[in-house]
């Protein structure tokens, strides 16, 4: 016995140097995330457009000022969006449901976002209803190196006739210096029914699964997050079967990818948008496996979350506990959008100033 006390009192000192060791370690924080911005429309009519079918729109009178106001209140969110953690708006944001690029000029040059210098990648699509998908960065915190958009070829299941929906957006670049690649996603609704709209969301997936691929083929331990507004939950068979999402980070396999969002949909029936008392997950970030490891010498996978404070959800009525949205009844509500955003937190370990200078 009089052996092992030191023994063990040793043990006991080596295993509390080695947690303030770990309580010392500091971490980069960024924010990646999406929201869809519900009709995200300007006041102005495009002939080339089918706009005139947008809430904003169909309005008779104040469009101007429900248009300042719309934007005040997106970039109120998207400016928030991760700040408790990583003090800042996100590093970059996926949006869908915007018009055009003007839309998304004004959203960035709002007081709330002009001092974080957001850039924009856009491109117009194909949409019937004139919506686009795209990407905003902090050009301080991600350098943009390519980026493309690609068409998504499906038709009616009855006529045969070609469905003009969202383009998927690809952008490349770095994020503090690590490379990583962005897929934006606004995949078809359920018009008709979840059942027989539910080839045309197969079909998006699959065109995902393919850029994913192409982007592996080329390296093998890409990073790679995939989000958007998929009008599909977790469970359902362009998420499961097409993409092969998993639930659980330990049984992602090589090229596999992550989805946070199930766990939090099946165990915890949470949800970003709702419609006829249910509620869905239809707003989603994914990521590949290297996004997991656990060497933070370069930035990996923190956590996941849903942003719904309490200013973004109704709170009595029929609709309580709903996304406080923008446009109901013909009318502009004050609120915001039909969906809550979605985030993730990327960490990266700053070295100590003495490590960095060695030398």
């Amino acid at each position: 016995m009089k052996i092992l006390k030191p023994f063990l009192l040793l043990i006991a000192i080596v295993c509390v140097s080695n947690i303030w060791a770990q309580e010392e370690k500091r971490f980069k924080i960024h924010t990646v995330a999406f929201y869809n911005l519900e009709n995200l429309f300007d006041t102005i009519n495009d002939p080339l457009k089918f706009d005139e079918a947008s809430p904003i729109m169909e309005m008779k009178a104040n469009r101007s000022e429900v248009y300042k106001k719309k934007i005040k209140n997106m970039a109120r969110v998207i400016a928030n969006i991760g700040a408790d953690k990583a003090k800042n708006s996100p590093a970059v944001i996926g949006v869908c449901e915007i018009e055009n690029r003007k839309v998304l000029e004004d959203l960035v040059n709002d007081p709330l976002l002009l001092g974080k210098d957001y850039g924009i990648i856009h491109f117009e699509g194909p949409d019937r209803r004139s919506i686009d998908v795209a990407l905003l960065y902090q050009k301080a915190l991600f350098k943009p190196l390519d980026s493309s958009s690609h068409e998504l070829l499906i038709y009616d299941d009855v006529t045969r006739k070609r469905v003009f929906t969202r383009d998927q957006l690809l952008v490349s670049g770095k994020l503090d210096g690590d490379l990583i690649h962005i897929l934006v996603n606004h995949w078809p609704s359920r018009s008709g029914g979840e059942a027989r709209s539910r080839s045309k969301r197969v079909g998006a997936a699959k065109l995902n699964k393919r850029l994913i691929d192409s982007l592996q083929s080329i390296d093998p331990y890409a990073k790679i997050f995939t989000m958007g507004d998929l009008n599909d939950d977790p469970t359902n068979e362009s998420v499961k079967k097409v993409l092969k999402a998993k639930k659980d980070k330990k049984k992602v396999p090589f090229k596999g990818i992550y989805n946070p969002y199930e766990r939090m949909f099946t165990d915890k029936g949470w949800g970003t948008t709702a419609y006829r008392d249910a509620l869905s997950l239809f707003d989603q970030i994914m990521m590949t496996k290297p996004l997991l490891d656990n060497d933070y010498s370069s930035f990996r996978f923190w956590k996941a979350g849903i942003y719904n404070p309490s200013y973004m959800f109704n709170k009595r009525g029929r609709y309580e506990g709903y996304p406080f949205r923008s446009f109901a009844d013909g009318g502009f509500t004050g609120g915001f959008s039909d969906h809550f955003p979605v985030y993730v937190y990327v960490i990266k370990e700053i070295k100590e100033e003495a490590e960095t200078t060695k030398g």
